[in-house]
């Protein structure tokens, strides 16, 4: 019998091979987009996972309360040390530290330095016991103690290969920032990718107080370090929380307790919670997102099924006929439809495969566990091997349940009386809820794409307040006033060097550094805090920042007593006028300054926060970054002409620059790759509801073949039957948008709150997704529709 079932099924999908092949497609493409969500989602989550003993493992942050709570993912450099000291429960404590923009130098064995490498995130500052606390593996040298003592760095191996090649690397001196040496006592493995802390250079926690004097180690009211905690076994966590408001108030003055608020998060949040990967509800959205499209594909499947159902009656007659039950042929279609989702399994894969380089690019990010040599089989097999089965099972289960049921249900008798079931063609309910549903995803999809699109498109839109095209910012070293200086005088004798500014960053840098103030005299901080950037005399001009009111700091002032203040510092003050403020003493970074001038707003590149107050001190030992604002006709000798100054000014520093403009980009790169996702699933969700109208077509142009001969043979026009079999896509379209466009708007307008500068869900959008659905559902329609309209009346009515 299975024998048989198998020829049947075999030869039906041949002779409707066509139709067949669509609906294999489209499960497929629905499947591989679920695959292809799943396998991302799983990889997010599966960040800071692999962690030894990580239900006992916590991370200590600090909320500042200020005008409002602020989290930070730092606590107080002592913190860690009276952890370990005096609190039996905890097992170890660990600090870590990074510092961006590290320079490394590898020296030659003979008094020189051969290599210099610029490192932005990769160097931190640790103690031993953050190796055995997540469980790094040792290549050589000791992990108790090879951090145990000062100016002692520990590599990983595609550092020791990037600064020592195939030489050994052990016992090496390598110089910091070209003034501190350290030397090589420890080799590791690589970190894997799925870990926010991706380290390769490790230098002794010891090293600091060498660098920053022999204080540095008990500053309480700093925010330096990140500390973790594993308690022992069998300790409540809430011992530990209890324990931390105790140490707060024994280390903290009064005053200054009362702004800090020590919290134990569980390691397993270092994830998403406070750090830079996908936070969780974007991660659920994508579930939700997957579980839609598979559904779409399943649909899709279940309409173009039971739209083939009607040409199966006489077979299904004969074969009741025969004596076969209702289950023997539920169990035939529901082989067929196994045989069937099999073969779309295995298109899955690879489509799949081929995504894999897409998936890396569009996340721009080279994920490991999907890497594009990996063989897909081994990347199910390594992640997702049961829910892969599980999904085989539920989609074999969900896509042939229905149709087996519709084709069992045939009556013989009038499968044997006409071509037709009477029974089937008046019974649309349950399909015109499949397509209803595919109406709703594809113009919640269309809806979604046009926000987005727009969002991005008024966040570029927006006026930043300041110049930013054919402008060079160059990071700086911690090297004081005098070379700056010098590098001024010699890059603004370069062709195509208009001007030179120097500044701790670009005013639109989403990097605030809020600091509390006080203003006129008042002991007693403002509720609010200030940003603040260090700038020179010459920052203002070359980014064109409007002056409403006094005048710009100037270059006599060496104590750095004058600032600038933008318009929304001095109306949360409640000055009615910028002059007002104009000559006003405010204190600020614990110092008396004196407000010279005020500048107008311009935005920052947090695009999620509206305009800050911010407070601009004339300080230029702080400047870390040099900002050349060029002629937009420079070539690029200009640029190499820049460079040529910074190697003969600054021949031990490693020069590195990034177009303004670039910069300014990355602030909208998590937009722009959300876009580019929702686009893309989009696209899917369009193309599954085109095949699930056509299946639907299919099904009416069969199901009123002999009623549209009877009106031709009447007289009817085509457009009269063009109406006829077009009102039931119009009514479930229309239907659709109803259900569709008030959910849409309301997600997507929770959606746009987060932004400062934002669109509205407004009516033109929603038109707009009405008008695009309507297109494409007639543009899908149109060709069987007509076909249908003109058929021969003849060929129909020719039994009756």
């Amino acid at each position: 019998m299975i024998i048989h079932y198998l020829t049947v099924a075999r030869r039906h999908l041949w002779q409707h091979w066509h139709v067949n092949l669509i609906s294999l497609l489209g499960l497929a493409v629905g499947l591989t987009s679920g695959l292809i969500i799943f396998l991302v989602v799983n990889y997010m989550f599966s960040f800071d996972r692999y962690h030894p003993h990580l239900e006992r493992s916590y991370w200590i942050v600090t909320d500042i309360k200020r005008e409002k709570t602020q989290p930070t993912d730092a606590a107080p450099r002592p913190l860690a040390d009276v952890l370990r000291r005096d609190y039996a429960f905890v097992e170890t404590a660990v600090r870590l530290e990074t510092f961006f923009g590290r320079v490394l130098s590898v020296s030659n064995g003979k008094g020189g330095w051969v290599k210099k490498f610029a490192e932005a995130r990769t160097v931190c500052f640790t103690e031993p016991q953050y190796f055995e606390m997540f469980g790094v593996e040792w290549v050589s040298g000791n992990p108790k103690t090879a951090l145990a003592a000062p100016n002692s760095i520990v590599l990983s191996e595609r550092y020791v290969h990037k600064y020592f090649d195939t030489s050994p690397a052990m016992g090496r001196t390598i110089r910091l920032d070209n003034r501190t040496d350290l030397t090589v006592t420890g080799i590791v493995k690589d970190p894997p990718a799925n870990t926010q802390l991706r380290y390769d250079a490790f230098v002794s926690y010891a090293t600091i107080p060498v660098l920053e004097g022999p204080t540095a180690l008990t500053d309480w009211q700093g925010l330096q370090a990140m500390c973790f905690v594993r308690l022992r076994e069998g300790v409540d966590p809430n011992l530990l929380r209890r324990s931390l408001p105790v140490i707060q108030r024994s280390n903290l003055p009064p005053q200054e307790a009362n702004h800090f608020d020590y919290q134990a998060l569980p390691l397993s949040e270092l994830n998403h919670e406070r750090s830079g990967t996908a936070p969780r509800p974007i991660l659920y959205a994508l579930i939700g997102v997957g579980v839609l499209l598979v559904l779409a594909g399943c649909i899709n499947f279940i309409n173009l099924a039971t739209a083939r159902a009607l040409k199966r009656a006489k077979e299904v007659g004969v074969r009741k006929v025969m004596g076969s039950s209702r289950w023997q042929l539920v169990g035939q279609f529901m082989l067929e439809t196994a045989l069937l989702v099999l073969l779309s399994m295995f298109v899955t894969l690879v489509l799949t495969q081929l995504s894999l380089p897409w998936i890396n690019q569009i996340l721009a990010a080279n994920i490991e566990m999907l890497r594009p040599d990996l063989s897909i089989f081994d990347i199910i097999y390594r992640q997702a091997s049961g829910w892969f089965l599980g999904l085989i099972v539920g989609v074999i289960i969900l896509s042939g349940l229905y149709p087996a049921f519709v084709l069992a249900r045939f009556n013989p008798a009038k499968a044997f009386a006409s071509q037709s079931t009477g029974r089937i063609t008046g019974r649309l309910t349950v399909r015109q809820g499949l397509v209803l549903w595919q109406f709703v995803l594809m113009q919640f999809f269309i809806l979604s794409v046009l926000v987005i699109t727009f969002q991005l498109r008024h966040m570029h839109q927006t006026v930043w307040g300041f110049h930013h095209e054919s402008t060079l910012a160059i990071f700086l070293p911690q090297q004081g006033n005098s070379p700056l200086s010098n590098l001024r005088e010699q890059w603004l004798q370069v062709p195509g060097v208009e001007q030179v500014a120097f500044g701790s960053d670009m005013p639109a840098s989403p990097y605030n550094h809020p600091s509390p103030f006080s203003f006129h005299k008042s002991t007693e901080p403002e509720s609010f805090e200030t940003r603040v950037r260090a700038i020179d005399e010459h920052y203002v001009s070359a980014f064109d920042l409007s002056l409403v009111a006094g005048r710009n700091v100037r270059s006599i002032d060496t104590s750095g007593r004058e600032v600038l203040v933008n318009e929304t510092l001095v109306k949360q003050l409640g000055i009615s006028s910028p002059t007002a403020i104009v000559g006003k003493p405010i204190r600020v970074k614990d110092a008396e300054r004196i407000v010279v001038g005020v500048v107008q707003d311009f935005r920052s590149g947090d695009l999620h926060q509206p305009v800050l107050p911010v407070t601009l001190i004339h300080d230029l030992p702080h400047s870390r970054v040099a900002l050349l604002r060029l002629n937009p006709t420079q070539s690029d000798q200009t640029r190499q002409a820049i460079q040529q100054v910074w190697d003969k000014v600054l021949p031990d520093q490693v020069y590195h620059a990034k177009d303004l403009t670039d910069l300014m980009q990355s602030f909208t790169e998590f937009e722009r790759l959300l876009a580019g996702l929702v686009q893309a699933f989009a696209f899917v969700a369009i193309g599954l509801s085109c095949l699930g109208l056509y299946g639907l077509v299919t099904f009416l142009s069969e199901a009123k073949a002999k009623e549209i001969g009877v009106r031709r043979v009447l007289g009817a026009r085509t457009a009269q039957l063009l109406w006829l079999l077009g009102r039931e896509f119009g009514k479930l379209l229309g239907l659709g948008f109803l259900l569709a466009a008030p959910v849409g708007a309301w997600l997507l307008s929770g959606w746009l709150q987060q932004y400062a500068y934002r669109i509205s869900v407004n009516g033109w959008l929603l038109a707009g997704t009405l008008l695009l659905t309507l297109l494409i559902t007639a543009l899908t329609v149109a060709r069987q529709a007509l076909k249908t309209a003109r058929i021969n009346p003849v060929n129909y009515l020719k039994s009756e």
